[in-house]
């Protein structure tokens, strides 16, 4: 049994010696999800290259992929993984490139995507129902949840009757971080027109925050600073 722990432990080390897969690695750290031919780039490798380290990463279960459209992202497999890479920083030292979006601020800060909010709101508002307890980890609404979501005018038992899935964490592509998606999060986007705290210019999906809509999220959903520059 020994044995078996020693030699995964090994297999482990090893996959996260190399130095290309452990710049892979250490890119993933700040929790944005990257593309290979992205993570390619920081390893300073050929795109077929960078696919090989990446299959070696996932069978060692240090990274995870979700496939979204016609794009694969990857991201870390766990906090797990992180612990120990950031024990590793800790002996080695060094700072870690930030990732640093190219989306057009406008864009980045909030957006539609599809008929859910998306962007930086969009962000913020999926880590603030997580925190707040109000999300599962299995994207369902605990107790504390519908009623919060309730007492906001949204109709959960609506929501959940609708022929598409109630909630699901959909990959933003500008934050490489979860936002909101599902009936849920389209009901949450009806309700921000609806109620004005937010607007949507014609011909764009661009979503502007009212000085009405900082001041109701802020009471409402407990998001204590909106960081979005419109």
């Amino acid at each position: 049994m020994e044995a078996q722990a020693d030699d995964g432990a090994a297999r482990i080390a090893s996959a996260i010696g190399e130095p290309a897969r452990a710049r892979m690695l250490y890119c993933l750290m700040d929790g944005h999800a990257r593309t290979a031919t992205e993570l390619a780039v920081v390893a300073e490798v050929s795109p077929s290259t960078a696919s090989v380290h990446l299959t070696r990463l996932k069978v060692e279960s240090l990274v995870k992929v979700l496939v979204q459209g016609k794009h694969r992202y990857y991201s870390l497999q766990g906090p797990e993984v992180a612990r120990v890479l950031e024990s590793l920083s800790v002996l080695a030292g060094g700072p870690r490139q930030k990732f640093v979006p190219n989306t057009p601020n406008r864009l980045r800060a909030a957006r539609t995507c599809y008929d859910h909010i998306a962007g930086t709101l969009g962000v913020q508002l999926h880590d603030r129902l997580e925190s707040a307890g109000w999300l599962s980890n299995s994207y369902d609404l605990t107790p504390a949840g519908v009623q919060a979501f309730e007492a906001l005018g949204i109709d959960v038992t609506e929501a959940r009757g609708l022929h598409r899935r109630f909630a699901f964490a959909c990959l933003d592509w500008s934050e490489r971080r979860s936002h909101l998606g599902g009936a849920l999060g389209a009901a949450l986007l009806k309700l921000a027109l609806r109620k004005k705290w937010v607007t949507q210019e014609l011909d764009s999906r661009a979503l502007s925050v009212t000085n009405l809509g900082r001041r109701e999220m802020r009471a409402r959903l407990g998001i204590a600073c909106l960081t979005i520059d419109g």
